[in-house]
């Protein structure tokens, strides 16, 4: 990949190239192998055994985990240096969507992998590396996170777990208590986070068995049934002070951080888990016949898996373009140095912003397709004998986890707006040159002429970031800093901003595919997908601006706005029945997630 001026945030203000983008046809040989592993070990160890690890079989779940880490998936994420595979975010994305399809299990993976092993990977110091990253990636040690507690969940720093410095200097004194905490039942090695006096609040490593440090029973849940979610208790529990993980006070750098990394990973186990609901719909579909034909043939039943197969195809865009752009940023950071830590953490914190674009996004579209794939099944997708039920009682804990969508959703135009206002962004400077532009009296077009297939999806998302530029700014000139009290605003704006990335990401996915020498029969794919999500883009922004505006202003000033987004979003609609019925019958005749 090129390395452009580039930064998080910057799709709002600038236009990027196909070229500076990753995408899944950029994948190495390598990589493609790395997939091909971890697929055949789903399919040959894990899955075989799934009724045995959703009834929270601890002793299965630990011994596949350790099978796994002799594959290398443990250490994926983890330096050479430390046994692990020092792999990037692009190879460890697409190790994370294959091991989708274990269910319970590959969430497991995910919290040991991710969150677990993450933060000792980048704020560790070199003995906290080299005494437990080697093991963690092995599976000898099995990693959790804990963050959460009865009163503090998507409000972390509202945690009341206390740290205190004891007497001799030598262990700091944890009490309180933590709550749904992902492999607790037979995690060795925790990541804490407790606020020292009271006050600074801190991330510790925390060893099973230690004293005073205690775990609850199992909560039953909704899904996600094979892995084990529990409750931690300190009372008086006793932690060395070189368990310490990085400074005191600093663990804000690193929840804040492991979190964005964590719900850019969740992003990618959704697309994994959209493609699976895919495949056993559209085969589905194929074998079930009604009225003396299969269900496939029926167009609402196609257009359900055509609408299914575009919001992968997006998402799997949008999902690889962050990975690629997280690698540039990780690949400009000393994280060998002595402030690797630091380092680490604003490289991170560069795409926050797009990392909660992803988890909101991705586990928004997964509800939707496994929402469809259990309607495609009719009956047999109430049955729990078909995987298509589980995937629907699964799916729907990712909209909580790692930070509710509500306030993803809060944090995405909260970012954009703190970047521009520390001058990283030239937010203002693009809004303040839009109004000059609509106050030109000659008029605005919003062109559909047919240069290429692809012309009017260009000219959508002109169009769109026009209009962001346009709301957002009346917004901030409106409220101001206060901006963040009009939750409304703020989550519609949030809603705009997750569109345009999706589309865009399409898009240029859509058009780097159209400079590779590919049959131009087997490009009309990834076309009418791309086609099809930027008229229903198009018609949410329309909406979503006009509740914006109305919030905003009043009589004639309101007309005027409203007169100005109808002209912007001036697009003669497309024939979307015609894109539906192309791209279901790509995916009917391959019975799976469908691209070329």
């Amino acid at each position: 990949m090129s390395n452009p001026v580039w930064g998080g945030g910057r799709f709002i203000v600038d236009d990027a190239e196909p070229e500076q983008i990753v995408t899944p046809e950029d994948f190495t040989e390598e990589q493609k192998m790395l997939a091909e592993t971890v697929r055949a070990f789903v399919e040959r160890d894990v899955k075989p055994r799934d009724a045995d690890i959703e009834k929270l079989d601890y002793e299965l779940t630990v011994r596949l985990m350790r099978k796994a880490g002799e594959i290398g998936l443990l250490g994926a994420d983890v330096p050479e240096a430390y046994g692990g595979l020092g792999l990037d975010k692009t190879s460890t994305t697409l190790l994370s969507e294959t091991l989708s399809p274990a269910s319970s299990f590959a969430l497991s993976v995910g919290a040991h992998t991710g969150i677990g092993t993450l933060p000792i990977v980048f704020f560790g110091t070199q003995e906290h590396k080299s005494r437990w990253l080697p093991q963690l990636a092995s599976g000898e040690l099995i990693a959790a996170y804990c963050l959460t507690e009865p009163g503090s969940g998507s409000d972390a720093l509202g945690a009341r777990t206390n740290a205190v410095l004891s007497d001799d200097g030598q262990h700091y004194i944890l009490n309180g208590s933590k709550l749904y905490i992902t492999n607790a039942g037979f995690a060795d090695l925790f990541i804490v986070y407790a606020k020292v006096d009271g006050v600074h609040f801190s991330a510790f490593i925390v060893e099973r068995g230690t004293s005073g440090f205690t775990i609850g029973p199992e909560e039953h849940k909704m899904g996600i049934k094979g892995s084990s979610t529990r409750p931690l208790f300190f009372e008086d529990a006793r932690i060395p002070v070189d368990h310490l993980l990085g400074e005191a006070g600093k663990g804000h750098l690193i929840a804040f951080n492991i979190l964005n990394i964590g719900r850019f990973k969740l992003a990618a186990g959704c697309l994994g888990g959209m493609k699976e609901a895919i495949q056993l719909s559209s085969a589905y579909a194929n074998q079930r016949k009604q009225f003396g034909k299969p269900i496939s043939s029926f167009p609402l039943v196609a257009a359900k898996l055509a609408d299914m197969n575009t919001l992968a195809y997006v998402t799997e865009s949008m999902v690889y373009r962050t990975a690629g752009l997280i690698d540039q940023s990780l690949s400009q950071a000393d994280l060998d140095g002595a402030d690797g830590g630091l380092q680490a953490a604003k490289a991170i914190a560069e795409y926050v912003l797009e990392c909660s674009i992803n988890k909101v996004f991705a586990s928004e579209a997964m509800d939707a397709v496994v929402d469809e794939g259990v309607q495609i099944h009719g009956g047999c997708g109430y049955i729990q004998e078909y995987k298509i039920e589980r995937l629907y009682r699964d799916s729907r804990i990712n909209r909580i986890f790692e930070g509710t969508n509500e306030i993803n959703r809060l944090l995405i135009p909260a970012t954009l707006l703190k970047r521009a206002l520390k001058g990283e962004l030239p937010l203002v400077e693009r809004a303040q040159a839009l109004q000059r532009e609509l106050l030109n009296p000659s008029p605005l077009s919003a062109s559909t002429a047919a240069q290429s297939p692809l012309s009017k999806p260009i000219a959508i998302v002109a169009a769109l970031k026009k209009v962001f530029l346009m709301v957002g700014g009346l917004a901030v000139q409106k409220h101001g800093l206060r901006l963040e009290r009009e939750q409304e605003i703020v989550a519609s704006l949030a809603d705009f901003m997750i569109d345009l990335y999706a589309l865009e990401s399409a898009l240029l996915r859509a058009r780097k595919i159209t400079l590779n020498d590919v049959d131009p029969q087997a490009l009309q794919l990834p076309i009418d997908m791309t086609a099809l999500f930027a008229e229903e883009a198009a018609e949410r922004a329309g909406q979503r601006a006009r509740v914006i505006l109305a919030a905003l202003e009043k009589g004639e000033s309101l007309r005027l706005q409203l007169s100005v987004l109808k002209r912007l979003l001036r697009f003669e609609p497309a024939d979307l029945s015609a894109l539906r019925k192309r791209i279901s019958a790509r995916v009917i005749s391959a019975e799976s997630y469908a691209l070329l």
